[in-house]
């Protein structure tokens, strides 16, 4: 049942320090059993137990039972409002408690929780299949299918009947019954898997690796902030007076971009890409063959000839041949690119006297050389002007110009982290629109990333509009000592880039569940890539980039420079992007999945498309979260498709001259609005008026 997929598919599982204890109340006390008395209706996190998870799950899974017989036991002719707006109505309780448990547990997780999760998970997974293979609700809903033309029903209705209707067929209503149960073993066999597969991601990445630095003469290239940082993490490791790095990016990155020391870049660099490939109790390879193995049983029992095929019939791309070719396009001028900037770069490792070909480890170190010699930039440069906070006030700034809303800080609004700032978001006239946390830093328990979710989705009951609540969880550069968290450009853009995500969420306003902001997987990235473009706009550069210290807005000097360098790299990010999409299209679309050796398979897959040894997929196969524990298995390669999208959407502000431009702003409001109410490509086409060109996506690039 998709309802319930996309509540718990790809989230790991995490509560703070309010859930640890794990005492038993009854009914009364179990805050998920009443209405909440906070405000605007958010989860009391302060309140929430442990313990208060199995009961209320298991009271959603009864009392949506109950409302499915319901639906099944009445006499009259199926029709919208006694078959499919009751389905579609059901199951409150069980969203309300899946959403808050599965967003806290991949944003604060601990080791009882992650127990729980892997009792939670076969119950929902069951559910959903109890639906989703029910005989007699689908008969209804079959029934209200074939007549749909006769019913009367308007746009959104139509839109709604057809969607739950191939949903059923989706989830195996058609199938014999033996097949059913096949299928039954198969869901809840993936869903342990995926579970498992997140699990060792997340301790491979947050706990079983630190570069501990003890000598100081190591810490040559860094800057003093970096150092501080690195020095406070070791307090943290219980190893005062040494310097720790971890495999989360503030920390990773900045060694391998400026630390001179190359053997330790290399330690560094080889704990990441080695995470759950390690031969110890995380090891992901035996998770990752029986995951291929399982989705392609899966694909051919509901007649499609792989998992690709039965995933993207759903997507704007619609086969995996038309996302292979779209792939190719890009491919070939980025790898051409990339291959030019490894020449670059090994002449300058051969000027300095080098004796060595540049390796994976020494991609960021020697790129940081070239940005500066082509450009005259170092990223050390730019990021006092990007505090956290200029930051957050820069994509503040830039949806009240286009949107009119505000953003009020609300201290009474419970949180699940004291790290957590909530936000009201208001509309110009000062109405309620909904509500946004913002989770910003790397924690033990959470997952590693960055990504937009919901513990409320807009909704309609009864005539009235409930409104969202939406959350926003990063991993970004902390702190140090009395430097504020100073971001990276890429750090910059991911907060936009989520904030776009957000604001889709925010902005969704549909009468049907199932509907409401439900878009292609390849259409769903526009809203947040979209955003991204005005981080580095010099007019709106102006207004947030601020000196932490001065307060100074950003030299138009800097400016030109970082215009003149946003191609910069561009084939190495692009390669090892496009590397991980083609690496999730081939185990998706594989004709006999029994994959011998993971590593083996990994490498000869992209060595067959001519990648580098340079250069490595952004994600390696047995830290692939996306598409092994996450929704985006078929899929990573959305990505670059909505940003063909997202390129040329902004050209329209850009050929506009006024990058608020209010018509263009409103339009694009209404594609945010009323996305689910009908195909991606004509939702775009209607804000756009033509079809999207692949031509602004490749100039961005540097890529024609």
């Amino acid at each position: 049942m998709r309802k319930l997929i996309m509540i718990f598919t790809g989230l790991v599982v995490a509560l703070g320090s309010a859930a640890q204890k794990n005492e038993n109340p009854d009914k009364s006390n179990n805050p998920f059993f009443n209405e909440y008395k906070t405000p605007f209706q958010v989860p009391p996190f302060d309140d929430i137990k442990l313990a208060h998870f199995i009961p209320a799950i298991e009271e959603g899974i009864k009392q949506q039972s109950a409302e499915i017989d319901a639906i099944i036991k009445k006499n009259e002719a199926p029709d919208f409002l006694n078959t499919i707006l009751p389905y579609d109505n059901s199951g409150e309780l069980l969203s309300k408690v899946s959403k808050v448990f599965f967003n806290l547990n991949g944003a604060n997780t601990n080791p009882g929780m992650q127990k729980l999760a892997h009792e939670i998970s076969p119950k929902l997974t069951k559910h959903g299949d109890d639906i989703s293979l029910n005989p007699e609700l689908f008969k209804k809903i079959k029934s209200v299918y074939e007549r749909r033309a006769t019913l009367g029903l308007d746009a959104d209705q139509l839109r709604v009947v057809g969607k739950i209707y191939n949903d059923f067929v989706r989830g195996g209503a058609n199938l014999s019954a033996a097949d059913q149960t096949k299928l039954r073993t198969l869901n809840e066999a993936l869903s342990k898997l995926s579970l498992q597969f997140g699990e060792n991601v997340l301790a491979e990445t947050n706990k079983n690796f630190r570069l501990v630095v003890r000598h100081k003469k190591d810490l040559e290239g860094l800057s003093a902030n970096v150092i501080e940082a690195a020095a406070i993490q070791a307090s943290k490791d219980s190893i005062p007076g040494k310097w720790s790095f971890t495999l989360q990016k503030p920390s990773m990155l900045p060694f391998l971009q400026y630390a001179k020391n190359r053997n330790l870049r290399e330690k560094l660099y080889r704990g990441y890409f080695m995470r759950g490939d390690n031969k110890n109790s995380f090891d992901n390879k035996e998770f990752i063959k029986k995951i291929v193995q399982l989705r392609d049983e899966k694909a051919k029992l509901m007649g499609y000839p792989n998992f690709a095929a039965f995933v993207i019939a759903e997507n704007m791309a619609q086969t995996p041949e038309n996302v292979d070719a779209f792939l190719q396009k890009l491919w070939v001028p980025a790898l051409s690119r990339a291959k030019r900037e490894l020449q670059e770069m090994q002449s300058i490792i051969d000027q300095e006297g080098g004796k060595f070909k540049l390796q994976l480890w020494d991609w960021w170190f020697y790129a940081e050389k070239l940005r500066k010699a082509k450009y005259d930039l170092d990223e050390s440069e730019i990021k006092p002007y990007f505090s956290l906070e200029n930051v957050q006030n820069g994509i503040f700034y830039v949806a009240n110009k286009l949107y009119g809303i505000t953003f009020e800080n609300r201290n009474d609004i419970p949180i699940y982290n004291t790290e957590v700032v909530p936000y009201e978001v208001k509309e110009a006239n000062g109405s309620h629109l909904g509500v946004l946390y913002m989770d910003f830093h790397p924690r033990d328990g959470k997952r590693a990333g960055a990504w937009c979710t919901t513990y409320r989705t807009q909704k309609y009951r009864d005539g009235k509009r409930i409104t969202p609540v939406v959350s926003m969880v990063m991993n970004f550069t902390r702190p140090a000592g009395a430097v504020p968290a100073l971001l990276s450009f890429d750090e910059v853009t991911t907060m936009f880039h989520e904030f776009g995500h957000a604001l889709h969420r925010l902005f969704q306003d549909q009468p049907y569940d199932r509907t409401a902001g439900d878009v292609p997987r390849d259409f769903v990235e526009l809203p947040s890539q979209i955003m991204e473009n005005w981080a580095s706009e010099p007019e709106v550069l102006k207004v947030y980039a601020r000196h932490y210290q001065t307060g100074g807005s950003i030299p138009d000097a800097l400016i030109a420079k970082l215009e003149k360098s946003r191609q910069f790299n561009q084939g190495f990010e692009t390669v090892e992007y496009l590397a991980a999409s083609i690496l999730d299209m081939k185990y998706h679309t594989l004709v006999a999945p029994a994959i011998a050796n993971v590593r083996l398979f990994e490498k000869d897959a992209l060595a067959k498309e001519g990648l580098i040894p340079e250069i490595l997929p952004r994600y390696r196969s047995t830290y692939f979260s996306h598409i092994f524990s996450g929704g985006y298995s078929a899929g990573y390669y959305v990505y670059i498709w909505a940003a063909v999208l997202d390129a040329d959407a902004f050209q329209a502000f850009k050929e506009s001259g006024d990058l608020f431009n209010p018509a263009l702003a409103a339009k694009f409001r209404e594609l945010l609005t009323k996305s689910g109410s009908d195909d991606g490509m004509k939702i775009y086409t209607k804000f756009r008026g033509k079809a999207p060109d692949i031509k602004s996506l490749l100039q961005r690039r540097g890529l024609e």
